[in-house]
């Protein structure tokens, strides 16, 4: 054989053990989501009125605002990935600027005696359990897939899973959740998703090495 044919021979065989970085994370998404699935629906499912709670806006806009979190962070994670990428928050700001307008809505129409009920709602410690327990599953398999890549900042990437992660965890447990207010949402769902961003962080650095 030839130099030049065992080059190319060589060449050919290693594109074809490769899984390209747009398919890896694809792969890992939907792995992510339908993890989260398995266990939300092992462990919690969801509440019994969930029909007549759809027909209402702020059951509904817990949804917008979770979805929003989870699709930007995953975006973000994603570019992050690449050894060339400058890190930057576009995107971020869009759930929390969604749940900051939701909380001003929410505090024009209630009386003022009742905005304390209704953070404090009545399923806290559920939320911050459950919420890193179907997040922690989606945390490592996008992790897993961050060493697919090469991050050159790796904490700030895996605080990026951890971020994507819970965002598809709360949006499950969402459908689990009885308390809707969104004073409740700003509260406990992000004291729950901070823990995952915050073991992504720490993860990451370890696990994404190249």
């Amino acid at each position: 054989m030839e130099t030049d044919d065992l080059i190319r021979a060589l060449a050919a065989d290693t594109r074809r053990g490769r899984i390209s970085m747009a398919g890896a994370w694809s792969a890992a998404g939907a792995a992510a989501v339908a993890l989260a699935a398995i266990v939300f629906f092992g462990v919690l499912g969801a509440r019994s009125d969930i029909a007549a709670a759809a027909e209402t806006f702020r059951f509904l806009f817990k949804f917008v605002v979770t979805v929003a979190l989870a699709a930007s962070a995953f975006g973000l994670l994603k570019m992050l990935s690449r050894p060339d990428a400058e890190p930057h928050r576009t995107g971020l700001a869009v759930a929390p600027m969604l749940l900051a307008a939701g909380i001003v809505a929410e505090l024009a129409v209630s009386p003022l005696g009742t905005w304390s009920a209704r953070l404090v709602g009545t399923n806290s410690l559920v939320c911050l359990t459950f919420i890193p327990l179907i997040g922690i599953g989606p945390l490592a398999l996008l992790l897993l897939a961050l060493r697919h890549g090469a991050p050159s900042h790796p904490m700030l990437a895996g605080a990026m899973a951890g971020l994507a992660a819970g965002g598809i965890a709360a949006t499950f447990y969402a459908a689990h959740c009885t308390d809707d207010s969104p004073l409740f949402v700003a509260t406990w769902y992000t004291i729950a998703i901070a823990m995952l961003t915050l073991a992504g962080a720490l993860a990451a650095p370890r696990i994404a090495r190249w």
